[in-house]
C-alpha cells in the first residue's frame, strides 16, 4: 500500500478518534487519522479536562475559605483569574502533546486539515500542504459537536459567552446568567458562584440536571441555593438586549416576563453535531437533528462507514466516545466486540456538590414497568464524609423487586464521580442486591454508603 492508502482512517482526534486509531493499530491495521485543529479534540482541549483544572482551583479556593473548620488559618484568601485560567491551560497543553505522543508511538499517520469523503472508501484532507486524497476501506466518523446556540442568543465572546470563552474569560463575571442547567451549565455556574459571581442559571425544564433522578436534582438544587445561587426552572430566556457593559435578559416564567441585568451571560442550551461540509448526504448518510443515525455496532448502513461519539448522538459523553472507538476498531479487525449499552454508561457532573449516575431513574424504572425497590442512604451517616467535612449528599439505588438486578445508582455529594464506577461495574457484571450486600466495603471509605443504600433498599440498612 502507499503512503495514501490505508486500513481505516479516522475523522477527528478527539475521545472517540485517537482511542480508535490507537485500537486499531494494536490490532494491526495500518491507520490514519485527520484533525482540523487539535489533537485530542474539544474534550481535552476545551472540555473535559480544562473544566476539570478550574473547578479543582474553586474546590480548592472553597476549602480555604473553609480553613477555620479544620483548625487551621488561612489569611488574605484570594485568586487570580489569569493564574487560574493558566493552570488549566497548561494542563490542557500538557495532555495535548500526549496524545501526538501515542500516535507516534503507535505508528498512526497523521493529517491536519479539514476532511471530506468525495467518494466511498476516499478522505479529502485539505491542509497547509494542499489537498491530499487519502484511501481506506473503513472510514471513522469522530466529529464531535460544538454549542447550540438560539436565535438572539447568539455568542459574542464579550457579554455573551460559550464553554470556550468562559474557559478564557476576558473578566470575572459580577453578576452571571447562565442558561441552561445541564453538566456543561451547572459546572460554570458552580465554578463563577464559588469564586463569587453573583449566579443566576435559568433551565427550561421543571428541575436543575433534568436528566438525573428527581430526588438527586431536589437535593442539588437546595446545595446550589445554600451557596447563594438563584435558580429559575420551567423558565425560558426570550431576548438578550446588550449595551455597553450589561445585558438585560427577558426571562419568561409561567406566562409572565420579567427583565433581569447581567454583565455576563453564559449560554449552555445543548450541542450539534459536526456534520457539515464532509459530504454525508452525497453517500446516503441518514442525518436526524445534525447527528448521524447508526446501529448498535456504529454503522451509519453505508458499507465500511461509521460514526461515534457526539456526531452519533446521546449520551454526550467522551467515555462513551472512547468505548465506540474501541468497539469499531475491533469490528474493523475481524473481532467480535460487544455493542456498548447506553444505559449501563455513567453520567458525572464536576459540579459542588458532586453528581454521579448509571442506569435508570427511579421514575423511568417505574415507566418501563419493573416492580422496584429503592434504598438509599445519607452522607450525614458515613463517618469518612463527617471526618471530611462533607456531610451533605445521598447515594440511592434502584433495584428490580423480582430479580434483584440493580437498575440504576444515583448520587449527589463529595466524590461521586469516583464511587460511581463501582456501581457500573455491578451492572456489567449482572450483579444481584445479594451479592452487593455480602460485598466487604472497606472503612472508614464513603464507598460505605453504597452498601448501606444496597441494605436500605432490602430493610437491611445498619447505620440509619
Amino acid at each position: 500500500m502507499s503512503d495514501k492508502s490505508f486500513d481505516m482512517i479516522v475523522i477527528g482526534a478527539g475521545p472517540g478518534g485517537y482511542v480508535a486509531a490507537i485500537r486499531g493499530a494494536q490490532l494491526g491495521l495500518k491507520v490514519a487519522i485527520v484533525e482540523r485543529e487539535h489533537m485530542g479534540g474539544i474534550c481535552l482541549n476545551w472540555g473535559c479536562i480544562p473544566t476539570k483544572a478550574l473547578l479543582r482551583s474553586s474546590e480548592v479556593f472553597h476549602l480555604m475559605e473553609r480553613a477555620a473548620e479544620f483548625g487551621l488559618s488561612a489569611d488574605k484568601i484570594g485568586f487570580d483569574l489569569d493564574a487560574v485560567v493558566k493552570r488549566s491551560r497548561g494542563v490542557a497543553k500538557q495532555l495535548n502533546s500526549g496524545i501526538g505522543h501515542l500516535m507516534k508511538k503507535n505508528k498512526v499517520a497523521v493529517f491536519m486539515g479539514e476532511a471530506s469523503l468525495p467518494a466511498k472508501g476516499k478522505v479529502s484532507v485539505n491542509g497547509e500542504k494542499g489537498t491530499e486524497t487519502l484511501a481506506a476501506p473503513n472510514i471513522v466518523l469522530a466529529t464531535g459537536a460544538r454549542a447550540r446556540e438560539l436565535p438572539g442568543l447568539e455568542a459574542d465572546g464579550d457579554l455573551v459567552w460559550t464553554y470556550k470563552h468562559a474557559l478564557t474569560p476576558p473578566r470575572m463575571p459580577k453578576k452571571l446568567l447562565v442558561i441552561g442547567s445541564g453538566a456543561i451549565g451547572i459546572e460554570f455556574a458552580s465554578f463563577y458562584n464559588t469564586l463569587g459571581s453573583d449566579t443566576t442559571v435559568v433551565e427550561v425544564m421543571d428541575r436543575v440536571l433534568p436528566v438525573e433522578d428527581a430526588e438527586i436534582s431536589a437535593f442539588a438544587k437546595k446545595a446550589f441555593q445554600k451557596q447563594g445561587m438563584k435558580i429559575m426552572e420551567k423558565s425560558m430566556v426570550k431576548q438578550l438586549d446588550r449595551a455597553k457593559g450589561k445585558v438585560t435578559a427577558h426571562i419568561e416564567t409561567g406566562g409572565k416576563v420579567e427583565k433581569l441585568e447581567f454583565d455576563t451571560v453564559i449560554s449552555a442550551v445543548g450541542i450539534v453535531g459536526n456534520v457539515e461540509g464532509l459530504g454525508l448526504e452525497a453517500l446516503g448518510v441518514k442525518v436526524d437533528r445534525t447527528h448521524v443515525v447508526t446501529d448498535p455496532y456504529c454503522r451509519t448502513g453505508v458499507d465500511g462507514l461509521f460514526a461515534i461519539g457526539d456526531i452519533a448522538g446521546a449520551p454526550w459523553l467522551a467515555h462513551k466516545a472512547s468505548h465506540e472507538g474501541v468497539m469499531v476498531a475491533e469490528l474493523i479487525a475481524g473481532q467480535k466486540p460487544h455493542p456498548v449499552k447506553p444505559e449501563s454508561i455513567a453520567g458525572c457532573t464536576y459540579c459542588h456538590p458532586q453528581v454521579a449516575s448509571v442506569g435508570y431513574t427511579e421514575a423511568k424504572a417505574k415507566e418501563l414497568g419493573y416492580d422496584v425497590k429503592v434504598g438509599r442512604f445519607p452522607f450525614i451517616g458515613n463517618g469518612k464524609a463527617i471526618a471530611l467535612g462533607e456531610p451533605e449528599g445521598m447515594v440511592k439505588t434502584v433495584f428490580d423487586a423480582k430479580t434483584g438486578e440493580l437498575l440504576g445508582a444515583h448520587m449527589v455529594g463529595a466524590e461521586v464521580t469516583e464511587m460511581i464506577q463501582g456501581y457500573v461495574i455491578g451492572r456489567k457484571l449482572e450483579t444481584t442486591e445479594e451479592d452487593l450486600m455480602e460485598t466487604v466495603f472497606p472503612h472508614p471509605t464513603l464507598s460505605e454508603m453504597m452498601h448501606e443504600s444496597v441494605l436500605d433498599a432490602f430493610g437491611r440498612v445498619i447505620h440509619m
